[in-house]
């Protein structure tokens, strides 16, 4: 049997997924929470009625949110994931050698359950030895934090919901008072074709508070449009002036980053740049 889930973007666009069968559904004390199994994409997460990530593509967005900033920071000690309850992120974060914690903050404990018992490829890293789980809003948890973290990766679903605050001013403030001296912030940014307004505010933003700010670029089947943005708020360390370790790729055996998409990623066409002026 055949169903339809039809994801409503716009007044004017929508797409529609044909999926075989509901694995898991709920209504969480945040959002509609379902796993289904879709017809082209393998098993996907599903927030109140928006696919959030899937198997067949989810490693394009976790390896670029994580490792530009990864790999541009030279020894990446603590790392904090906000949001990303599915684990991917923490899962990209923890394939560094140098990693000794990673945190990760989730607000609804439901995604973490449902993504480690219906999703383990993507949730696997959730068991490390060295990844911390706190169940709980990031925007109280950030506050708590002081010259702590190397890395910083926002995570967030979109800007509805409880994850509006994790694209505001304070927050991006309160992220760089917690980031150490050389600290690096990752912020997934949206679709640069539909959210021009949020990726403009978000950059200006944050280059309001870090002395290097980079927008980066990657193409995602998954999300509205397929084009998607990455902001990097940095301290000290400009990820577009870093050349990739080759060996430590090479161990990691990636499917979608490599040291030549790092250098090209920062390469923006020229609408882009035209938000950002």
């Amino acid at each position: 049997m055949e169903f339809l889930i039809n994801e409503k973007h716009t007044d004017g666009y929508s797409v529609t997924w044909k999926f075989s069968e509901t694995v898991y559904t709920e209504r969480t004390d945040y959002q509609d929470l379902a796993v289904i199994d879709t017809m082209e994409f393998g098993r996907a997460l599903v927030l109140d009625g928006i696919i959030q990530t899937t198997e067949k593509d989810e490693f394009i967005y976790h390896e670029m949110i994580a490792h530009p900033a990864m790999m541009a920071h030279p020894n990446p000690q603590k790392v904090l994931v906000i949001g990303g309850g599915d684990g991917g992120t923490v899962r990209e974060a923890v394939r560094y050698q140098s990693v000794k914690q990673a945190d990760l903050v989730e607000i609804d404990e439901k995604v973490i359950w449902a993504s480690r018992k219906y999703l383990p490829e993507i949730s696997c890293a959730l068991s490390d030895s060295r990844v911390r789980i706190f169940v709980e809003d990031g925007l109280g948890f950030i506050k708590r934090k002081q010259n702590y973290y190397d890395v910083i990766l926002v995570d967030s679903s979109d800007p509805i919901g409880p994850a509006i605050g994790l694209f505001g001013k304070e927050f991006y403030t309160d992220v760089y008072n917690a980031l150490k001296d050389d600290g690096i912030l990752v912020a997934q940014t949206e679709s640069p074709v539909f959210n021009r307004e949020l990726l403009s505010s978000v950059h200006r933003n944050i280059k309001d508070i870090f002395p290097i700010t980079r927008t980066y670029l990657t193409a995602i089947a998954t999300y509205i449009g397929g084009f998607w943005t990455f902001t990097c708020g940095s301290k000290k360390y400009d990820p577009l002036a870093v050349t990739p370790d080759s060996d430590r790729l090479q161990e990691m055996n990636l499917k979608y980053y490599n040291k030549e998409i790092h250098q090209a990623c920062f390469a923006l066409p020229n609408f882009i740049r035209e938000i950002f002026e």
